[in-house]
């Protein structure tokens, strides 16, 4: 297992059960000297996420003595405000499908800004000065609460509104999806790729089913037919 460095910085990590987050997770207990988890109900169609979420942080205590140490409390916010505001196909039982204004329905408008505000107020409480999400502009559905600007934006307004110096990572931004799963690879060897593949939960449909070759999931929605490509293109490269 690579071990990158470590520093004094502590870290909420933006955590839903999902590849992303997962690796997000990863890549933060090999960077930081202590870090904490978050997870949001928000009246998800794919509420499976915060089902397989337990199981998966234990299973990530077992990578090494280092990140066992690191690791601390899980936090679950109940944000079913969202679902209530929201009339999208992540929140509801409607089909998936393009908007006139170019954006598919499983966009939730406001979602990743209010993960982020939330997660920065409890950051601000548990003294953690690092926020890290899965937020990414090179595989993604075109979600503007995803863009690099959004976040650079977001770290200088919660800043200034909280008067902080929190920082928010993004490692996964700039890179897509065979190197999302390349990353996990660097950061936990094989069995880090096997944890995501097995236990972790992507699929917007909520589908948990077989085990295919890239995890679990209807194979069919965006988020499967991303990961499922970029699995593909990994494994041809390794």
């Amino acid at each position: 297992m690579k071990i990158l460095s470590n520093n004094n910085d502590t870290a909420l990590v933006l955590f839903s059960g999902g590849q992303d987050s997962t690796t997000c997770l990863a890549w933060a207990l090999s960077r930081y000297a202590r870090v904490e988890t978050i997870g949001f109900d928000y009246g998800q169609r794919h509420a499976i996420e915060l089902t397989v979420r337990p199981a998966l942080l234990e299973k990530m205590r077992t990578f090494s003595p280092e990140w066992a140490a690191r690791l601390g409390e899980d936090h679950m916010i109940d944000l079913s405000l969202i679902s209530q505001l929201s009339h999208t196909a992540m929140t509801e039982d409607i089909a998936i499908e393009m908007q006139a204004n170019g954006l598919p329905n499983t966009f939730v408008p406001g979602r990743n800004l209010m993960f982020m505000m939330v997660a920065a107020t409890l950051a601000v409480r548990r003294g953690l000065n690092v926020l890290v999400g899965g937020m990414c502009e090179t595989d993604f559905s075109g979600y503007p609460d995803c863009r690099d600007d959004t976040m650079k934006a977001l770290q200088v307004a919660l800043n200034l509104g909280m008067a902080t110096r929190m920082k928010l990572e993004t490692p996964l931004m700039w890179i897509d999806k065979s190197q999302t799963w390349e990353l996990a690879e660097q950061l936990g060897g094989a069995a880090l790729v096997d944890l995501i593949r097995q236990d972790t939960h992507t699929c917007y449909l909520g589908e948990r089913g077989a085990l295919h070759d890239w995890g679990h999931g209807c194979g069919t929605c965006p988020a499967c037919e991303l990961r499922a490509r970029g699995y593909l293109q990994y494994r041809d490269r390794v």
